[in-house]
């Protein structure tokens, strides 16, 4: 089965979001705390990714009963974002990940280069 059948809810933080969008003051302190940061390409972008991996994204990993968090996840034909780093290089991105949170249904979208596995 693919996509994700349960009620779901974006979560309200908009650090959340604003850390997966490029020229964000979340971006910025990410590239000085970690050297990198991974963004999608624009508001769009995520919005049209989250909107596919609810519809058509296949769940990761297995389950572990402590995890807090799901992950759904899909890869797309075009770069949905990239890895921006200090010294400005960037790696494009493939791959579309939604974080929900077991407890509350809370979700984010984060591109990454592949899934996440959960163990």
């Amino acid at each position: 089965m693919s996509g994700i059948d349960r009620d779901i809810t974006p979560d309200p933080r908009p650090s959340l979001i604003d850390r997966h969008l490029p020229n964000t003051s979340q971006v910025q302190r990410l590239l000085r705390r970690e050297g990198r940061a991974h963004v999608f390409n624009d508001i769009e972008t995520l919005k049209r990714v989250t909107q596919a991996i609810i519809a058509n994204g296949e769940q990761t990993g297995i389950e572990d009963k402590d995890d807090d968090y799901e992950r759904y996840g899909l890869y797309f034909p075009e770069p949905i974002g990239y890895i921006i780093r200090v010294d400005v290089r960037q790696t494009p991105l493939y791959y579309g990940e939604i974080k929900i949170v077991k407890a509350t249904g809370e979700y984010h979208a984060i591109p990454r280069t592949s899934p996440r596995r959960t163990s």
